[in-house]
């Protein structure tokens, strides 16, 4: 079984939200943040509140997050499309 790496370096280069939070304060956020010597990338995932330990989550290029930008805004108008179509 392999060992956990205690080293592993990250930084949180930009907080740029918080998407929700635990009752045990856990918060889901998004982040631009630096993992190990890598460029910074955007990141969602859930963070213990002093932010030394995280959770499973994604991350994104900014080329990546601006496709899933367009996808979320793009279905958002459809959606309110219909619905003033519909009234």
């Amino acid at each position: 079984m392999a060992k956990p790496n205690n080293d592993f370096k990250f930084s949180i280069v930009e907080n740029i939200g918080v998407l929700s939070e635990a009752a045990n304060g856990w918060k889901t956020e998004l982040n631009l943040v630096r993992w190990g010597d890598n460029e910074p990338t955007y990141d969602i995932r859930s963070w213990s509140p002093d932010h030394t330990k995280c959770g499973k989550g994604k991350t994104f290029t900014a080329e990546e997050l601006t496709y899933v930008i367009f996808g979320i805004t793009t279905k958002m108008m459809v959606l309110c499309l219909r619905r003033v179509c519909n009234d």
